[in-house]
């Protein structure tokens, strides 16, 4: 995926990486309507989903969505969410978070997107994003109609 923003630089992306607590689920249920918008996207960009999986429900709830799951150990998870990114070229990912913990995979990524859902938001991450939006379906939906990212963040 291709996008030419005027002022700020061209977007080749190629990967989506995303949180899942606070970002694709609530208290560890997959959001009404994120397979759809999923599967949507998974034609265009590589999905995965990189998670501490808090309420034990991630791989049950991704199960048939398409996009890898990867269930972070205890530890410094905000250097291994970046490093993830970094893994897989941080110059062709956008991420997605919400989370103190997804602050950096955002800062790091060519594309950073914190998402506002009821658990809310960190500071730090949302400072560390392009775009903020109020839900993870309008993030993915941003990412599905590249004309949005190219007039939220053109000059």
């Amino acid at each position: 995926m291709k996008i030419d923003i005027p002022g700020y630089g061209i977007l080749n992306l190629k990967y989506v990486v995303m949180d899942y607590n606070g970002t694709l689920a609530v208290d560890g249920r997959a959001v009404a309507g994120v397979d759809r918008a999923l599967e949507n996207l998974a034609g265009e960009l590589e999905l995965h989903v990189l998670t501490a999986d808090t309420f034990g429900k991630a791989a049950a709830e991704l199960k048939d969505m398409p996009c890898s799951l990867s269930i972070l150990p205890a530890g410094d998870q905000s250097a291994a969410k970046r490093d993830y990114v970094r893994q897989l070229g941080a110059q062709n990912t956008a991420a997605i978070g919400n989370g103190r913990n997804d602050r950096l995979m955002l800062a790091e990524s060519a594309l950073g997107i914190c998402v506002l859902l009821d658990e809310g938001a960190c500071v730090e991450t949302v400072n560390a994003a392009d775009v903020l939006c109020p839900s993870i379906l309008s993030a993915l939906g941003v990412l599905a109609s590249p004309l949005r990212i190219k007039a939220t963040l053109r000059s």
